[in-house]
């Protein structure tokens, strides 16, 4: 892989990491298109870590508030609401945390092929729409309930699936229980942080078994940068887009997408 490559793998993956477009489809589908050559499990492993570091230092007073409250709440002393909030991070987590464990393999063996990506993408997508049209917009983080918390830590769970989309699904679902989707969008990526850092660390372990070379150092730095970097702008934008607008403008994104694959297969072009 050379530096360009490692550059455009690293934004697609800071950019539909937090976007709710999927970034395991967009990262099976461009080697698709391109006509590169997968980047392996190595490489997956340097760009995650690159949008959890963005997510750390985006979110670094949050997470510093809830650390603390969930240790004064360990030790009895306190009823602060971050505290609340942590439980609701660590309880809802555990859908997706537990579906990764028994199921991640078969997910990746069985269904990544485009034709499957370009159906989830798209449905997901229509599922979207009709979360903008029953939900209420209503509750901030505060007002949320306990099963509020469990319902997106459900729907973090079909994240496994290509095209579906960790941020996507619990938006949704985010919404479908009557969030306003700020709000939605906030507890998406403070539920995705230890997620992605259980992904990372077990990948790290896969790839201490079969190490990296040096040639390959300079696209995985590059990666991890533009990742990182391209990451915290997504949070902030989508954060601040949500405050005025829909999610329609994804939808569309999704579908259009969608419809791409499927007229490539259809030519021929892939």
């Amino acid at each position: 892989m050379n530096i360009i490559q490692a550059i455009v793998f690293g934004a697609v993956q800071g950019v539909t990491e937090f976007l709710p477009v999927s970034s395991t489809a967009h990262l099976i589908l461009l080697p698709w298109f391109m006509g590169w050559p997968d980047p392996g499990l190595s490489f997956d492993v340097a760009l995650h870590l690159g949008t959890l570091v963005a997510l750390l230092i985006y979110f670094r007073k949050d997470w510093i508030a809830l650390i603390a409250s969930a240790l004064e709440l360990v030790r009895g002393r306190t009823s602060d609401p971050n505290a609340r909030m942590a439980l609701f991070i660590v309880v809802a987590t555990i859908p997706g945390a537990l579906a990764g464990v028994l199921f991640e393999h078969a997910v990746e063996t069985a269904l990544r092929a485009p034709k499957l990506i370009a159906l989830t993408l798209a449905g997901l997508g229509l599922v979207l729409v009709f979360a903008e049209w029953v939900g209420r917009h209503k509750k901030n983080l505060e007002q949320i309930s306990w099963s509020d918390a469990i319902t997106v830590g459900l729907a973090q769970a079909l994240a496994l699936i290509p095209g579906v989309s960790r941020s996507g699904s619990t938006i949704t679902a985010g919404l479908f229980v009557g969030m306003k989707r700020e709000a939605a969008a906030r507890f998406s990526f403070y539920l995705s942080a230890p997620i992605i850092a259980g992904a990372v660390a077990k990948k790290m372990l896969d790839i201490l078994k079969v190490g990296v070379t040096i040639d390959q150092m300079s696209p995985f730095i590059v990666g991890i940068v533009t990742a990182g970097i391209v990451g915290y702008l997504s949070i902030a934008f989508l954060l601040r887009y949500l405050q005025t607008h829909s999610t329609y403008l994804f939808v569309y994104y999704r579908i259009a997408l969608a419809l791409t694959v499927y007229l490539a297969i259809w030519y021929g072009f892939r």
